[in-house]
């Protein structure tokens, strides 16, 4: 989208799907990359990380994969939640403005993964090399100076030395040595339940597009059972199992077959994969070191019900990667990388509350609490108090950066906190914008907000507000559309909730930065959006 930016790349290390976004969006920026992976080739190993949000689809979608993805995979829209054999409750997902894709799409990792390793391929900017771990990080130079990120790698020939700008460390979860160069601490607790993971394909009627959740089914009692429907007339099946469950025991005696037909009854079905997994809440203390920023698995993990990893990992990619790309072409200084502690590990610390929570409810550590779970389950199904308090996992959904130090606050938008199970939260500064038609004159690519807000710093103008004037901001990719003008039909101020005279400020990753009543606040509110010095505002 962008011409090349000279100088060194910028190294990613690890190419699962957080690194691949990194090195897509970092080279969609014009930046070069480097990414460096410790595996020989790519390890196409089983379903892994399938449920795939709206909004990561989106941010997909600006490196040419997000539609292709979407439509492998299977749509869902309803999450059905079960006690035992009865319903509890099922909900939808909100959609506040008009978006292309569903609220989550199930597909394969390995298949995503094959479809951004296709996109990286046809980049000229991107250098991915096999075979290359990871045994030494350092860096030089001071935060505002000439500096960079050299990683020595240990390779078939012996060991390596690369040198970047900055990096990106998205090695996954089993990356203690990457964290230790980094002098990283990673603390949090691993829970004792086991959970087995079975990928299996059959014929399963009216399953093919919700997600089932079973408290205490009478055919694992006392756990939960997850299903998810994928592509191929597979099904994902997450059983809660004790924690001396045993897999090779288990198969040998014929119970994961009894535990199969327990699910989907007396029909014929294929395993395509199976796996034991043990879940674990944890957290670096730092995103941040020096030019380095951490990502994905690498710096958080939480359980699976919610979908919070994967998907949270790629918002990480593309936090990053505009924030070094607007430091390396001049437009932000170093310091703006600070923020990226500042925002994805607060997003971070939000998905282990929620996901700490489910796995609590799922998992009681105490009689009290397993009583407590009991009653609640009881009585929800005739309840709708009773029915609030059931946690099946909250699903997965975009932070809102409104305590962000790049978000100017506005006090007639105070944010009211976690919206409700399935609903997203009413726009506002931190908030990702609702996605919306628009037309933008000589521009016929460019057919939806969010595309448009991705290109750099977007300053949408009510009808009523003046045009700001903003010779202060340089060459920096700012564009200022009015309202009107992009959607003549009202659907992007309904949506927006935007009165006329008001001006609102989007970031390059198209969440609300600033909402203003004055267009000569608009230059302050950019400075403050990219770590600048921020002018004095112009007297009322």
């Amino acid at each position: 989208m962008t011409t090349p930016v000279p100088g060194p790349p910028v190294l990613v290390l690890g190419c699962g799907p957080v690194g691949q976004t990194a090195a897509l969006l970092l080279a969609r920026w014009g930046l070069p990359v480097v990414v460096l992976d410790a595996r020989p080739e790519r390890d196409p190993i089983g379903s892994k990380a399938i449920c795939q949000q709206r909004d990561v689809l989106d941010v997909w979608d600006a490196v040419g994969v997000g539609a292709e993805v979407a439509r492998r995979g299977v749509t869902w829209t309803t999450a059905r939640t079960f006690h035992r054999d009865a319903e509890l409750f099922s909900f939808s997902f909100a959609d506040r403005g008009r978006s292309p894709f569903p609220p989550f799409v199930n597909v394969s990792q390995c298949e995503t993964e094959a479809l951004l390793d296709e996109r990286i391929a046809a980049s000229p900017l991107i250098d991915v090399r096999w075979g290359h771990r990871v045994t030494g990080i350092d860096q030089d130079g001071s935060a505002d100076g000439d500096g960079g990120v050299t990683v020595t790698c240990e390779t078939a020939e012996g060991a390596v030395r690369v040198r970047g700008s900055h990096a990106v460390a998205c090695p996954g979860p089993r990356s203690d040595d990457v964290r230790s160069m980094l002098g990283l601490s990673f603390p949090g607790e691993s829970f004792q339940d086991y959970f087995l993971i079975c990928d299996i394909r059959t014929d399963l009627p009216g399953w093919e597009t919700e997600r089932r959740f079973y408290f205490d089914p009478e055919w694992n009692p006392g756990r939960q059972v997850l299903i998810h429907p994928c592509p191929d007339s597979t099904f994902r099946i997450d059983w809660q199992v004790p924690p001396d469950f045993d897999l090779a025991t288990e198969e040998a005696s014929g119970g994961l077959d009894r535990r199969i037909r327990q699910v989907i009854g007396d029909r014929p079905y294929e395993v395509v994969w199976k796996s034991v997994y043990r879940f674990h809440s944890r957290l670096v203390d730092r995103m941040r070191v020096g030019r380095v920023l951490v990502a994905g698995d690498a710096a958080h993990l939480v359980s699976p019900f919610g979908a919070r990893g994967l998907n949270s990992g790629v918002l990480d990619a593309e936090n990053a990667a505009w924030k070094i790309a607007f430091v390396r072409r001049g437009w932000a200084p170093e310091e703006l990388l600070e923020s990226y502690h500042a925002e994805r590990h607060a997003a971070a610390l939000e998905n282990i509350n929620v996901t700490t929570a489910t796995m609590n409810f799922l998992v009681p550590r105490s009689e009290q609490e397993a009583r407590h779970r009991l009653d609640v389950l009881e009585r929800a199904a005739g309840d709708p108090e009773a029915r609030a308090q059931v946690d099946s996992g909250r699903l997965a959904e975009p932070f809102w950066y409104v305590d962000s130090p790049l978000t100017t606050p506005d006090p007639a938008r105070p944010f009211p906190g976690r919206p409700a199970r399935g609903d997203v939260p009413v726009p506002a500064p931190g908030v990702l914008v609702p996605d919306c038609p628009v037309t933008v004159p000589d521009r016929p690519d460019v057919v939806r907000l969010r595309q448009l807000a991705r290109e750099g710093v977007t300053v949408l103008v009510g009808d009523d507000a003046v045009l700001p004037d903003l010779p202060e901001l340089g060459d920096l990719p700012v564009t200022v559309h009015r309202m009107g003008d992009l959607d003549p039909s009202g659907l992007l101020r309904e949506a927006l909730g935007a009165r006329p005279d008001e001006v609102w400020v989007l970031r390059p990753d198209a969440h609300v930065a600033a909402v203003l009543t004055r267009s000569a606040d608009v230059t302050p509110a950019v400075a403050r959006l990219l770590a600048r010095t921020v002018p004095t505002p112009v007297p009322a």
